[in-house]
């Protein structure tokens, strides 16, 4: 049964809402253990609620978060209810200044409670939703003039009983999928590949060069020769095709709305959807 309160909780850039009706009808109708080594947002996850998933993120405050709300619910309500109840007036020096808290503790990995709810009050009051590292590796989006509160405590106690059952890794994605095995259904949403090649050069900024993509390439393969049920989605680019095509996979081309970017008239592309079976 889906529990309908188990939602995201920090939206995501590339995350998969406006596609979770077209990843659902292409799903293997029986599988055993689900792998979800690119988690961000959760949207798939949470959107079929496996009961056996090992999920994975390299990003280690998203992964702090997540094992803070599932293993410390209470406290997690109780220190960004504190942070929203403490906003001033000037909301943007507000926003600035916790930013700056956040980043202190990401330099020195304080990976705790605090760190958890900084985190999500600032996507929740950060332009878009975007998390974003300048080269120092500090977070450095601005913020989006909101002074919403930051979650839906229910929503937040019931993605905690759900994520109790969950294995929750924090590392490299080929590392993530050591395990899965002949029958298990491994989803992989990984950064996206650039629509220019000639972007790539400051794309790898973000940890995710052509070597990771080339790699990505050769652990879909293995997992196909392991049996597992793989399903892959990216940006529709001759990069993304030539890694996949002719090697009998299924690769279909789906419209997409570019929700992040800030130029309307590039808001809508392509993605493929690219499965072994």
């Amino acid at each position: 049964m889906i529990n309908k309160k188990v939602v995201p909780f920090v939206k995501w850039a590339g995350g998969k809402r406006q596609l979770m009706d077209r990843i659902s009808e292409r799903m293997p109708l029986n599988y055993n253990n689900y792998y979800e080594p690119f988690v961000g947002g959760g949207a798939v996850l949470f959107g079929i609620q496996p009961d056996c998933a090992v999920i994975n993120d390299l990003n280690a405050s998203l992964i702090n978060t997540y094992r803070i709300i599932a293993n410390r619910p209470e406290d997690f309500i109780a220190t960004i209810n504190r942070l929203d109840s403490e906003m001033s007036e000037d909301g943007k020096n507000y926003y600035y200044n916790l930013r700056e808290r956040y980043n202190d503790k990401l330099m020195k990995s304080e990976l705790d409670v605090e760190m958890a709810a900084l985190f999500v009050f600032i996507n929740k009051h950060c332009f878009n939703g975007l998390y974003r590292v300048n080269g120092k590796g500090l977070f450095n989006v601005p913020y989006n003039n909101s002074r919403k509160k930051s979650i839906d405590e229910e929503s937040i106690l019931a993605v905690s009983e759900y994520l109790k059952k969950i294995k929750i890794l924090q590392g490299d994605f080929e590392v993530a999928c050591k395990d899965a095995q002949k029958g298990d259904f491994v989803f992989l949403d990984s950064p996206y590949a650039p629509l220019n090649p000639s972007t790539f050069e400051s794309y790898t900024k973000e940890g995710f060069d052509v070597e990771s993509h080339v790699r990505l390439a050769n652990l879909y393969d293995d997992l196909t020769g392991r049996g597992c049920y793989c399903m892959l989605t990216n940006h529709n680019t001759e990069f993304i095709n030539e890694l996949y095509e002719n090697k009998g996979y299924r690769i279909d081309v789906v419209s997409v709305k570019r929700m992040i970017n800030s130029d309307s008239s590039n808001r809508t592309g392509e993605e493929v959807i690219i499965c072994n079976y």
